[in-house]
């Protein structure tokens, strides 16, 4: 503890964002934070679908017009996002997790691959469900 008379230095308690370069893996991490609280979020929407379901046809029809909406399809696509990244990180992270993939070289390319590889399954994915929308 410094004298009551000597100068204090201000400190910071820990390194924080702007301390950092930021890195590939640097953001993986954080988006796959985001994304799981994302999908957390995501969860009382589609509680929200099921119980507008189980309550009729009305309950339903509203539901359905929201998430219909182009809002609604911007907040879908979104939430289908976090899912594929999260999936495809989840997997990256168990396969890290068995002890591989642990070089600098290599996580930096799983990095790329779980962003890059979440937007082409995401992409395939709505581009398979706007191909079949409204075909009955």
């Amino acid at each position: 503890m410094a004298a009551p008379d000597s100068p204090r230095r201000e400190r910071p308690l820990s390194p924080h964002l702007q301390v950092y370069k930021w890195q590939v893996q640097m953001v993986t991490s954080i988006l796959h934070r985001a994304t799981g609280m994302a999908l957390a979020v995501g969860m009382l929407a589609m509680v929200w679908g099921l119980s507008a379901l189980a309550a009729g046809p009305e309950r339903w029809e509203a539901f359905a017009a929201c998430v219909g909406s182009p809002f609604g399809k911007i907040v879908l696509f979104g939430f289908s996002w976090a899912l594929a990244y999260h999936l495809v990180n989840g997997l990256r992270h168990l396969i890290q997790d068995a002890g591989h993939g642990w070089s600098i070289p290599e996580f930096v390319r799983s990095s790329w691959v779980s962003i890059i590889g979440s937007v082409v399954l995401v992409v395939v994915v709505w581009g398979i469900v706007l191909m079949r929308w409204g075909q009955g």
